[in-house]
């Protein structure tokens, strides 16, 4: 499941860019897909059980497990506001600058973040190789930029996919505290609900260039149900099977693919120095996500890396 997913993340890389190029902009990209995957959860959300002792559930009992409080409306804004408005339309906006490959290895430094944020937000012990995974992943950006050459990558393009691994790591902590208290289907309908809505007002629909749709409709259900609502399941049902830092690790396999099908179809290629960055990138993030050792407020502060799942399940999930 999780190796699928990767897939179609992998893919939704290089259809987005499509669609980007076809004429549609990053705001307005996040914005359709946000509202798309908002509508196709909440059908799911009306129609699946909670689990597999409620099959029994009448409607009214489905459509409450969407209700929120008054104290949980301020994590489920900020959860949908950060990872599914924010990262994307960096995400969007990196890919329009940079190669996808490039832009998802930017954005892949969002679990070295959390582990320095554990370390030093939340005072948590880590293991050594922590420091030499953040050592491996420095040196990785500086080769895959070819920081020894005149400045060759777009400014704006990697500015924008440090930013979104910087909201991305935001997510991260806000998703290990939503899911202590709702289901994982609940809560990534909110974020997508948020984000959808967030889109609505910086770009109201009536505006919206639909003549582009007549040319790209098929990338744009692709965006939607494979490579947003179907990954985000694959990988939250994944959790039922895995702990979350193998999930983390084996989905190292997103940029490695993305590259592959933006290399196939958008003949974007990537010299020695920037592969040799982009393993040294993956190759740190993955000992930085087992770096970290397990304490009592793991599960309340931020993505565990325990050796069991989440009870029921119930964790993170990592957009792109």
């Amino acid at each position: 499941m999780v190796l699928v997913s990767g897939v179609l993340f992998a893919v939704n890389g290089t259809v987005s860019k499509l669609i980007l190029r076809a004429g549609l902009d990053a705001p307005r990209l996040t914005e359709l897909r946000a509202t798309g995957a908002a509508l196709g959860l909440l059908v799911l959300c009306l129609t699946l059980p909670r689990g597999p002792r409620a099959q029994g559930q009448r409607a009214r009992d489905r459509i409450g497990r969407l209700a929120a409080t008054g104290t949980e409306l301020p994590l489920l804004v900020g959860y949908g506001l950060a990872g599914f408005f924010l990262v994307p339309m960096l995400y969007f906006i990196a890919i329009s600058r940079l190669p996808v490959g490039i832009a998802l290895l930017f954005e892949y430094t969002a679990p070295l973040l959390v582990a320095v944020w554990a370390r030093f937000g939340q005072h948590q012990a880590v293991r050594p190789r922590l420091w030499l995974g953040l050592a491996l992943s420095l040196g990785g950006l500086a080769a895959v930029a070819e920081i020894w050459h005149d400045v060759r990558l777009d400014g704006v393009g990697v500015a924008a996919g440090l930013g979104a691994a910087v909201l991305l790591a935001f997510y991260y902590v806000l998703g290990a505290r939503g899911v202590a208290g709702r289901d994982t289907l609940s809560l990534t309908w909110w974020a997508f609900a948020v984000a959808a809505l967030a889109g609505a007002l910086v770009r109201p629909w009536w505006t919206f260039p639909y003549r582009i749709l007549a040319g790209t409709w098929p990338l744009v259900l692709y965006l939607v149900f494979a490579g947003s609502v179907a990954s985000y399941l694959l990988v939250a049902a994944a959790l039922r099977h895995l702990p979350p830092a193998s999930v983390g690790i084996i989905g190292m396999v997103e940029p490695v693919i993305a590259s592959a099908v933006a290399w196939l179809v958008l003949d974007e290629r990537l010299d020695g120095a920037q592969l040799t960055g982009g393993a040294l990138i993956l190759i740190g993030v993955g000992l930085a996500e087992t770096a970290r050792t397990v304490g009592p407020s793991t599960a309340e502060t931020g993505p565990t890396t325990a050796d069991e799942p989440h009870p029921e399940g119930r964790t993170r999930c990592i957009p792109t």
